[in-house]
């Protein structure tokens, strides 16, 4: 059973589109008018083995904030629909990742709640054309539409590329971890019955 959904969303700033896989293989078309948020979508889709489309069209004219933040929101909401009453899923999922000196921990519970946490010291403000302080945005965004708690950190580490893809990575892997279907599992994982 392959897990899928789309979502769209259109304000005055931002035109988005999202295709997902949960159960894919890293496949991946992606556009948001940005090189490095391209850059890690990609990472993220691969090492998350998710099959991802995404399409954006933003006021990056004005600066690339809106379309990084609104494409968090469209992919959170549209994994919380491919994920449907979550009956099955691993429901927690955690990772510390490293990429050269940078060393990230991503750890997260798919609860039905919103809640972040980022933890960070980007020294670049810009990667490409990308500034480095929207990523929290996109995090932020993301905890928001699929209705998680959330929580980011920058355990060591230098190089603000090397940070960033750290977080992107583990943020697959532990997304993937916890989405995941376990056998065992009757229901959903939680003595509540609903998440």
């Amino acid at each position: 059973m392959n897990r899928t959904a789309g979502k769209s969303r259109i304000t005055s700033e931002t035109e988005i589109d999202v295709q997902i896989n949960i159960d894919g293989s890293g496949i991946y078309d992606i556009n948001t008018g940005i090189g490095f948020f391209n850059h890690m979508l990609q990472g993220f889709a691969r090492h998350g083995l998710f099959d991802l489309n995404i399409v954006v069209n933003g006021d990056t004219e004005v600066d690339m904030h809106h379309s990084i933040e609104d494409t968090g929101i469209v992919l959170g909401e549209a994994f919380l629909e491919a994920l449907e009453d979550k009956q099955g899923i691993s429901r927690f999922g955690f990772y510390i990742l490293p990429m050269d000196d940078a060393l990230c921990m991503v750890s997260l519970d798919l609860s039905g709640r919103c809640y972040f946490t980022f933890e960070a010291d980007l020294k670049a403000e810009r990667l490409g054309k990308m500034e480095t302080e929207a990523v929290k945005e996109f995090f932020a965004g993301f905890a928001n539409g699929a209705k998680m708690n959330l929580h980011i950190r920058q355990l060591s580490g230098e190089n603000t590329h090397h940070i960033i893809e750290a977080m992107f990575k583990a943020f697959a892997k532990a997304l993937d971890m916890a989405t995941k279907q376990d056998e065992r599992i009757d229901g959903i994982m939680s003595t509540k019955g609903i998440l």
